[in-house]
């Protein structure tokens, strides 16, 4: 699929917003996998400050070695490269049709994705997507941080997801390795030190 046309495609599963839901601890929709890890990530003002700005700007993918490109809404077709740190990202806004990558060369493999929600609160921040066709993967993903009464914070990763074709179906144990290798580098990405500025 052309990158240009993602921006209008559907995404390639039904149960929008399920990582979200509470039925999700219990169960994912029938025939998909369901992935929920946790960790705590720091303490106090700074640290959630620092957590929200960059789970609501891409921080959280680009930290995990992720390109991250924001495709175009408006007809010049401008496109918009967020794989590396900057105070002026946008932030994530529901509809945004992103193509994350990771890899190089000709072992890059992209992922075009929507976000599906945003939640933005005092003590709740992130979002989902949901994947587009082209992605090995169908399915959603949610990056959550919380910050809790006794001040500590939070990172929380959703998933649930199935191979997206036959030709991933044979692939399926190597790609649920690496989704566990992935979340792990999420679950990292926010805990180390914060930046100064």
């Amino acid at each position: 699929m052309d990158a240009r046309t993602y921006p209008n495609a559907p995404v390639t599963y039904g149960a929008v917003g399920a990582t979200r839901g509470s039925t999700f601890t219990v169960l994912p929709p029938e025939g998909f996998r369901r992935v929920e890890r946790s960790a705590r990530i720091g303490h106090g003002d700074e640290r959630w400050n620092f957590a929200r700005q960059q789970v609501l700007t891409w921080g959280i993918k680009r930290r995990s070695g992720f390109g991250v490109t924001l495709l175009p809404r408006d007809p010049l077709g401008n496109l918009l490269d967020l794989s590396h740190d900057s105070d002026s990202h946008p932030q994530v806004r529901p509809g945004d049709t992103i193509v994350l990558s990771i890899g190089r060369g000709r072992f890059t493999a992209h992922e075009p994705v929507r976000v599906v929600y945003v939640v933005d609160q005092p003590k709740t921040a992130g979002f989902a997507y949901g994947t587009l066709e082209g992605h090995p993967l169908r399915g959603e993903e949610s990056f959550m941080i919380e910050r809790r009464d006794d001040n500590s914070v939070w990172v929380t990763v959703r998933s649930f997801s199935r191979p997206s074709s036959t030709k991933w179906m044979l692939l399926s144990p190597a790609l649920r390795i690496l989704q566990y290798i992935v979340v792990g580098r999420y679950l990292r990405a926010l805990a180390g030190a914060i930046p100064s500025h």
